[in-house]
């Protein structure tokens, strides 16, 4: 039976809402290719939108690392095909997502660092620098204020952040990970989600967009995305307990809800998420989106 075809996108839990506009040609990009394609489709050429935009903290935008010089970047996709594919701590490459789905060809599900970028580039994708003006410029306001935190330490040192972290003197930036999630003509799933990573993060950092089952999950009865902060979100396995309340017949939009309300005030996270009738998102902070439908 032909479905109506659905996407959900967004750009982050935290990102501006005034960016909206870049989640909803994203959302228009799912559509267009998912009337060409399927569901993976569509829900790859969302996130390519979105890391092409400059900014979102993905592809083109990502946040810069401690050093303030090394970008690494995560990325997954999955589908009800049987599709899986995931890049982690990627180095020089514009769309992270593309080369996640590229991994999805191989006896692999995930390669990371080093292993990752040779692969992008035996894929054919070019070396490409990463870490834009803007995120030059964020690094450089979020040095300052953590020099300003403890000014007797010589410079910014995995001591300095870790102190940083552990005392809760500065709350990570970034995180605002991008995602899409997807219900094609046919009734297929899928969802696609690309970061940037959090600021300030050790070299190697990696969150919750690349592990499946808490950053993404797609499955027969839906696909869910998370975005916020990993390392909180992967202790609740966030995107598939999500799922698995829909696959029960929990409405989707009281699911999200109830998975938002798991985490107190102060940890950014967000959710979309689409099943076989319904679609949505649900944030504790700003979050642009965009929802689409069409037959």
């Amino acid at each position: 039976m032909v479905k109506r075809m659905a996407v959900v996108v967004h750009g982050g839990a935290g990102a501006p809402s005034t960016d909206a506009d870049g989640c909803v040609r994203a959302a228009h990009a799912a559509i267009a290719a998912m009337r060409r394609g399927d569901a993976l489709d569509g829900a790859v050429a969302a996130v390519v939108a979105m890391e092409d935009d400059g900014r979102f903290n993905a592809g083109a935008g990502s946040v810069l690392g401690l050093d303030g010089v090394t970008v690494e970047m995560d990325a997954a996709i999955m589908d009800t095909r049987g599709r899986l594919g995931a890049v982690t701590c990627l180095r020089r490459t514009r769309n992270p997502v593309l080369v996640a789905r590229a991994v999805a060809n191989t006896p692999h599900w995930l390669l990371a660092g080093e292993g990752a970028e040779r692969f992008a580039r035996e894929a054919g994708f070019a070396e490409h620098a990463v870490g834009n003006s803007r995120a030059q410029a964020a690094h450089r306001r979020l040095i300052a204020k953590l020099r300003a935190k403890l000014p007797a330490l010589p410079g910014i040192d995995t001591q300095f952040f870790e102190r940083q972290v552990r005392d809760h003197q500065a709350k990570p930036e970034g995180g605002d990970t991008v995602g899409a999630v997807t219900r094609d003509a046919e009734g297929h799933f899928a969802v696609a989600g690309s970061t940037g990573g959090i600021a300030p993060a050790l070299l190697g950092r990696v969150g919750d967009t690349p592990i499946i089952g808490s950053g993404f999950y797609a499955g027969p009865h839906g696909a869910v995305a998370a975005t916020g902060v990993g390392e909180q979100i992967v202790r609740h396995l966030l995107a598939h307990t999500v799922y698995g309340w829909i696959a029960e017949g929990m409405p989707l939009h009281r699911a999200l809800t109830r998975a938002i309300d798991f985490f107190p005030e102060e940890v950014d996270v967000g959710l979309i998420a689409v099943s076989r009738t319904e679609a949505g998102s649900k944030s504790n902070r700003d979050m642009p989106t965009d929802h689409l439908e069409h037959d």
